[in-house]
């Protein structure tokens, strides 16, 4: 007489894992989060909570353009992290190059998008669509192993610098850098320019999905890059 084997049902497979080198991962990274915040920009409804101090530079002081005063905003932020480190940290000079790009396509996206159409409807869509751009965006740059853009950089270590929990630096940073667009904008100009209902929903949201994308890409992923530690 034949055994049967009984076979277990509902069985669950562990999904297969897929590994991502960090360079590809930072190269999107910067891409999209520059075209979503030159989108944001040419939307007219309020541009994110962190470029809304370089892009008030750019208004009152129009001899530069915005994505030179990016670079030249996220240069100081590296230069801050040194002082109070008290030391030279080679790895925050490639973030500076990761900056720098990202000013320079900043540029070529805000140079392109004027072609397209610019009713309010038409807007409402490009502000809709950048922001889980930028949650993406911002999910990946945190994983890539590498340097990142350093206003996302500044916030990450000030945090560990200071022993503050990094929502909290994060907020603080966001919040200093409204403000200070708000005096420039109303002091210089006597008019609030880049501050709208955007740069709140930006605030609130973008944290928010970049976890959202984080959690996806952790159950499937593994990052790597020249930095990892061999194994």
């Amino acid at each position: 007489m034949q055994t049967q084997t009984i076979q277990p049902k509902n069985q669950t497979a562990t999904p297969k894992r897929y590994t991502l080198r960090g360079e590809l991962a930072l190269a999107v990274a910067v891409t999209i989060n520059s075209f979503a915040v030159a989108t944001t920009v040419y939307a007219g409804l309020g541009i994110s909570p962190v470029s809304s101090f370089p892009y008030a530079i750019s208004l009152v002081f129009p001899f530069l353009t915005l994505g030179t005063w990016t670079y030249l905003f996220q240069g100081v932020l590296v230069l801050t992290l040194m002082l109070l480190r008290r030391k030279f940290v080679p790895s925050y000079l490639f973030g500076f190059v990761v900056g720098f790009v990202f000013g320079t396509l900043l540029d070529v996206f805000g140079a392109w998008l004027p072609t397209l159409p610019y009713t309010l409807g038409w807007r409402i869509v490009y502000f809709a669509l950048s922001c889980p751009i930028v949650g993406f965006g911002i999910a990946l740059s945190n994983r890539c192993k590498l340097p990142i853009i350093p206003t996302d950089l500044f916030a990450r270590d000030l945090s560990e610098i200071i022993h503050k929990p990094y929502p909290k630096v994060k907020t603080t940073m966001d919040l200093t850098c409204v403000a200070l667009s708000v005096v420039l904008t109303a002091g210089v100009m006597h008019n609030l320019q880049g501050i709208g209902v955007g740069t709140v929903i930006g605030a609130l949201s973008y944290g928010r999905l970049a976890g959202f994308f984080g959690n996806l890409l952790d159950k499937r992923f593994d990052f790597v890059s020249v930095l990892s530690p061999k194994k």
